[in-house]
């Protein structure tokens, strides 16, 4: 920055991020801050879609942005809490290993949360103590990580948003971002019936992530593959089941978390998510297909060497998916308990804005990009809910210079 103030402010998307950013900047007095938004209302997309975890952290390479991110995030989301009044509960969490043979990689993610500072972490290495936490689970060893809240993210953002609109900036909904293009210094926003202009433009657009950094001419990797995550509600009669959280040692070598079972802030119980690949970036079910995402997806350079590396993982998510059994097999083996008939609907999914790079590579950490007075959140996927806040100082120090 030439040091002069920024009059005016595109953001696009008005999920978590974007809206977390744009109460960062207008509570500052930083400029002219205008949200553009495609949905009817905020947080109509990953925000909304997600299982409202709080996350603390267990998992992210230390000294990372997502560990370090999350860390602060974590904290701010808890006191923004407190401070509107919205429910944030620490239900805890358990991360299991039912065989010995998923040791080792618990002890890596032990390492990695003490490394991380996780508060409260403590590791469990009898049925006693397993059951003292989490009575109807199963396993060998477990970590336990009793801050791990969950909140209502949908209910975050709109009372963000309201902070927002009281600091005088603007939430423009129903105004999706067709074209962008930057003049002589000068960033031209447009929409089917208007066309803005602004000093500078920050896309925080989640599963349109890609698309709009195309419209500036920014790289085309990393690129947006969409994720669907599908839930099944745990029947109420058997919510004795679950006390807090209880997540399996996910593999390495995927992004996904695996099926695991989260009491939600309104005591409601699900179950997953699995992760399949969505036939639309907002494809919330099987019927969603987008001709035109699919063959993006399709023809895009890293697919044959993604689909090869990860075709397994692929056909047993997918059939986990289409056959009940199977997802409740997966479930299972965490609460012996537990009956197919527990399982009692599928609730609304979620879609994951997963980054990856030209070779088929997982982008792991959180990523951005600078096309000129266009900044560009590339990658911000789990845990960008619980990071929202701290996302927003980071662009603001880091992209904008700290707003001066």
């Amino acid at each position: 920055m030439d040091g002069r103030l920024i009059e005016r402010i595109a953001i696009i998307g008005g999920g978590i991020v974007g809206i977390a950013l744009a109460r960062a900047l207008t509570g500052r007095g930083i400029g002219e801050v205008t949200v553009f938004e495609k949905e009817h209302r905020v947080a109509r997309h990953q925000t909304g879609h997600n299982s409202g975890v709080v996350h603390a952290g267990l998992y992210y390479r230390p000294g990372s942005l997502k560990a370090r991110l999350c860390a602060l995030g974590r904290v701010a989301i808890r006191e923004f809490c407190e401070e509107k009044n919205l429910p944030y509960r620490e239900v805890g969490k358990l991360v299991v290993a039912v065989t010995e043979s998923e040791l080792p990689a618990l002890a890596d993610i032990e390492e990695r949360a003490t490394a991380n500072r996780v508060p409260g972490l403590r590791r469990i290495d009898s049925a006693t103590e397993l059951s003292e936490i989490e009575p109807h689970a199963a396993g060998v060893a477990a970590i336990h990580s009793p801050h791990t809240g969950v909140v209502d993210y949908s209910a975050i953002t709109e009372a963000m948003a309201q902070d927002v609109r009281a600091h005088g900036g603007e939430i423009l909904l129903n105004s999706e971002v067709i074209a962008m293009s930057v003049v002589n210094g000068v960033v031209r926003v447009r929409t089917p019936v208007s066309e803005h202009e602004f000093d500078r433009a920050i896309a925080c657009a989640g599963l349109q992530s890609d698309v709009i950094a195309r419209l500036v001419g920014a790289p085309v990797s990393p690129k947006i593959l969409p994720f669907r995550g599908e839930y099944w509600s745990l029947a109420s009669r058997r919510n004795d089941l679950v006390r807090g959280m209880i997540y399996p040692v996910p593999d390495p070598r995927f992004p996904f978390l695996g099926v695991h079972f989260t009491r939600g802030v309104y005591d409601d119980i699900h179950v997953g998510p699995n992760a399949v690949p969505a036939l639309a970036r907002e494809g919330y079910r099987w019927a969603d297909v987008s001709l035109r995402d699919t063959w993006e997806s399709l023809r895009w350079s890293g697919a044959g060497a993604l689909a090869k590396e990860h075709w397994r993982m692929g056909v047993d998510e997918v059939s986990g998916s289409l056959l009940k059994p199977l997802y409740y097999r997966k479930a299972r083996r965490f609460i012996p308990e537990l009956r197919m008939s527990d399982l009692t609907a599928k609730v609304a999914a979620g879609v994951r804005a997963q980054a990856w790079g030209e070779d088929g590579s997982l982008l792991d950490d959180f990523a951005v990009d600078q096309v000129g007075p266009v900044t560009l959140l590339r990658n911000a996927p789990s845990p960008a809910a619980t990071s929202s806040m701290s996302i927003a100082d980071y662009i603001i120090e880091n992209c904008l210079g700290g707003g001066a």
